[in-house]
């Protein structure tokens, strides 16, 4: 089954390198989009058919963990697979985020960190 992913950074550099290690995770990935911000990412949410968020937290606009709660009061998205990828070093910001059903990985990583973490998620689809 292929999934449709959604990478929310305001780093454009991020977004791709991201992009770039879903891309050879050797999974059956559908289309990945991209997003800015939360606020962004939420109208591409309407746009488009999305299984999986990777998300930052500290982005301008509307941060990740608005969207984050967006989304889990959302009866459509409450247990969409949401998985934060930040620099974020707050224990109880990370523990808001980890309760939320959210996964966490802090930035920097590597590819094979997010690999597994990617595999971990679609695994428990």
């Amino acid at each position: 089954m292929e999934i449709n992913i959604l990478v929310v950074d305001d780093s454009p550099i991020m977004r791709k390198m991201i992009i770039k290690t879903i891309r050879l995770c050797g999974l059956d990935i559908g289309q990945i989009f991209e997003a800015g911000d939360g606020k962004e990412a939420l109208e591409k949410m309407q746009e488009h058919p999305v299984d999986l968020l990777l998300v930052d937290v500290n982005m301008p606009v509307m941060d990740g963990i608005e969207m984050l709660e967006r989304v889990r009061h959302d009866p459509k998205r409450k247990t969409m697979p949401v998985f934060i990828i930040s620099t974020e070093s707050n224990p109880k910001r990370i523990e808001f985020i980890k309760s939320q059903g959210a996964d966490f990985l802090h930035k920097p990583f590597t590819p094979e960190d997010l690999r597994g973490k990617i595999l971990q998620i679609v695994e428990m689809q």
